[in-house]
């Protein structure tokens, strides 16, 4: 299956949402959150980094959870800024 290229709007997005999780976590050790959330902290890595920008619903459901972010929250945060 050959997987489509994301546009430069969906690699930023995913870059705003990779710099929202990383700044919820603050001082949390990302091993503690990422099995808190029951990911592996290589997949939190890659989303706080931007290497991973189009995690899955349930991943980033999971992770806003156990940071304390609402789902609203992370969708009006990560939407691009309107000009």
């Amino acid at each position: 299956m050959v997987r489509t290229p994301l546009t430069p709007e969906e690699r930023e997005r995913g870059e705003r949402l990779g710099r929202l999780l990383r700044e919820a976590r603050g001082d949390r050790s990302m091993a503690d959150v990422a099995a808190e959330a029951g990911v592996s902290a290589e997949t939190l890595r890659k989303i706080e980094t931007g290497r991973a920008p189009t995690p899955a619903f349930f991943t980033v459901a999971a992770l806003a959870g156990v940071l304390g972010l609402s789902m609203d929250e992370l969708k009006a945060r990560c939407a691009p800024a309107v000009v």
